[in-house]
């Protein structure tokens, strides 16, 4: 799987006509998940088809960055005030989890219903469901079903969904994509750039985008402490030392870019108008090429989103799990 050039939290829905199951889960899913859960299939059913013009607006919203972006402003401001301003952001259904034995609607049935709705889909199902199940994903109907009868059914469970809430949004991907150049592109689809690139930004962040000018990723924790991660290949450091001299940059310093030590934080700088001095990072490798150089920099508290506003008080503002119906 390649590198998610965007990701965010998102909500995980889950149907089931057993409350007893369905306060099990409540007991043992991540806490840093924001989770719905429904006995009736209609409620769930409602819930859901009411996200699709959300997913639109949001999806607008961000194409409105890139089309500001080519006119000449600078993203990574723009993707600031995105985060700052479009809280409800997570709110948004990533993946959906329902059983497929109900005694009013089956679960295929009530997925079927979701025509417009864009986030993956799990079938939970008894050992006699299991070719319906079958039959189902290889039609594309559901993205994973899982037999409720598997050993370890809740770990097995987290991680299936949790794969799925790592995997990109093809048309999020698309819109981020136009930042990127061909060579920067494919940069990002080395396998072992990708993969180091997941894990970094997996345990660092839980939301991120990568754009090509300047060339890095932009990333938030929980908390809302931002910070960009600023890619460069060997090829460019010469270049790179070069606007450094030019900003007055020591020539020990000078040096320490050249040789790949140290990378400068001038184009990040440029996005802020110059604000402050030239900063200067050690970098580190990715990839088993050793060709793509990385450095991380903190984002200034002046220029990112309200704390309070931050994924972890978010969650601590919506419902605590409880059962809807």
């Amino acid at each position: 799987m390649s590198f998610p050039l965007f990701h965010r939290p998102g909500t995980v829905v889950f149907l089931d006509d057993d409350p007893d199951y369905l306060e099990m889960l409540a007991l043992v899913l991540p806490r840093q998940w924001h989770v719905k859960l429904f006995l009736r299939p209609l409620e769930c059913i409602n819930y859901l088809q009411q996200e699709p013009p959300f997913w639109e607006a949001d999806a607008w919203n961000q194409q409105q960055l890139v089309e500001q972006w080519r006119a000449g402003k600078p993203l990574i401001p723009q993707i600031l005030a995105y985060w700052s301003k479009y809280t409800e952001r997570y709110a948004l259904t990533r993946v959906c989890v329902f059983d497929y034995s109900m005694p009013a609607m089956d679960g295929l049935t009530a997925l079927g219903e979701l025509v417009d709705w864009p986030g993956s889909r799990v079938l939970l199902t008894g050992q006699a469901d299991e070719q319906v199940a079958v039959r189902a994903f290889n039609r594309g109907l559901i993205d994973q079903f899982i037999a409720k009868q598997t050993p370890d059914i809740s770990r097995h469970l987290i991680d299936s969904v949790d794969h799925l809430l790592a995997t990109p949004n093809a048309r999020q991907s698309q819109i981020w994509r136009a930042t990127l150049s061909p060579e920067q592109n494919a940069l990002l689809r080395i396998p072992s750039v990708a993969r180091e690139l997941a894990a970094f930004a997996a345990k660092r962040w839980v939301e991120h985008v990568a754009i090509g000018q300047p060339f890095g990723v932009l990333g938030m924790d929980a908390r809302g402490n931002v910070s960009w991660l600023q890619l460069d290949t060997r090829d460019g450091l010469r270049a790179l030392a070069e606007l450094a001299e030019i900003e007055g940059v020591d020539a020990a310093s000078l040096e320490d870019i050249r040789a790949g030590r140290k990378l400068a934080n001038l184009e990040l700088r440029q996005a802020f108008g110059r604000a402050g001095a030239v900063q200067l990072n050690a970098s580190f490798t990715l990839g088993e090429e050793a060709n793509v150089l990385a450095a991380v920099f903190d984002i200034d508290a002046a220029h990112t989103p309200d704390p309070a506003n931050s994924y972890q008080q978010w969650l601590a503002r919506q419902d605590k799990r409880a059962v809807q119906g």
